[in-house]
């Protein structure tokens, strides 16, 4: 099997880490990534392949990525954390591609700041506005042999569990 590189973006804040890979992801490079002297709190947010969705069982996940669109969605967040957080230290976001089992981590986000609050709003905004915003679409293979493709932005709709 051929070992795709991984994207990177070349970010707007020379200290932050925006990526999109095939290569698994590492919850230590992440935070060792958002760390910085001037922090006093780094919230990271793992999302993770489940057993199952809305009680139907998954074996597997896939992700696809328009990249280009998808790494400057990556710098956008960056950049409006900056805007609304300003003591912002690092921003992380690495999100995989590809078939992922369950259990195995597919996006990272991990935002270093100052305070506390400002690093869990930080981080909640960055998860949820890639998820909206976002070209990033799963395809949820089901136990039975069936699979449907999702954008994760649907994942925002009312009513929706993903």
């Amino acid at each position: 099997m051929q070992t795709k590189l991984p994207i990177v973006s070349t970010p707007q804040h020379s200290r932050d880490s925006l990526v999109i890979t095939f290569a698994p992801l590492s919850l230590t490079e992440a935070y060792a990534l958002a760390e910085d002297d001037a922090n006093g709190a780094i919230v990271v947010m793992s999302g993770t392949v489940r057993h199952q969705t809305d009680g139907k069982p998954v074996v597997a996940l896939e992700y696809q990525a328009y990249e280009p669109m998808a790494l400057q969605i990556f710098r956008q967040i960056a950049h409006e954390i900056r805007q609304r957080w300003s003591d912002a230290n690092r921003v992380v976001i690495h999100h995989r591609t590809g078939r992922l089992e369950i259990g195995e981590i597919s996006v990272l986000v991990a935002v270093g700041c100052p305070h506390r609050a400002e690093a869990f709003e930080a981080c909640q905004y960055a998860i949820d506005t890639l998820k909206h915003n976002a070209p990033i679409w799963k395809k949820e293979h089901w136990a039975d042999g069936s699979s449907s493709w999702v954008s994760i932005g649907a994942c925002e709709q009312p009513g929706a569990v993903c």
